[in-house]
C-alpha cells in the first residue's frame, strides 16, 4: 500500500526512527543548525558511539544529512522528510475525521420505520 505517494517501507523507516525519544530530540536540535556528533554526545547520558548509531538510523530514514568536516561528523535535519512525515500524519488525521463524521451521520439517521 502507498500512503500519499510514500511507500510502506519508507513510512516504516521514518516513523520507526522517530519512535525513539533521543532521535526525535536530535532531529529537533539539528533543525536549529548543523551540529557535530561529538557535540550531540555531550548532551545525552550515553557514549558518542551510541549517538552515532542514533544518527545512522535517522540518516537511513532520510531525516538527517550527515557530512564530514575533517574528523568531525556533522548532522543537519532534512526538513523535506520531516514535512513528509507531517503530511502523512495529516492524511491519517483526515481519514479518521472522515470516519468519525460518517459515524456521526449514521447515528443521526432515524431508524427505519421510525417516524419523526
Amino acid at each position: 500500500m502507498v500512503i500519499g505517494g510514500v511507500g510502506e517501507d519508507r513510512a516504516d523507516r521514518i516513523f520507526g526512527a522517530l519512535a525513539d525519544r533521543t532521535r526525535r530530540d536530535i532531529v529537533r536540535r539539528a533543525m536549529g543548525g548543523t551540529l557535530s556528533v561529538s557535540g550531540l554526545a555531550r548532551l545525552y547520558p550515553m557514549s558518542t558511539t551510541a549517538v552515532q548509531k542514533h544518527v545512522a538510523v535517522l540518516g537511513e530514514a532520510g531525516l538527517v544529512h550527515r557530512t564530514r568536516r575533517g574528523r568531525e561528523q556533522l548532522v543537519q535535519t532534512n526538513i523535506d522528510t520531516v514535512a513528509e512525515a507531517g503530511e502523512l500524519l495529516a492524511q491519517f488525521e483526515q481519514l479518521w475525521r472522515d470516519r468519525l463524521g460518517r459515524i456521526g451521520d449514521v447515528l443521526a439517521e432515524p431508524e427505519r420505520g421510525e417516524s419523526r
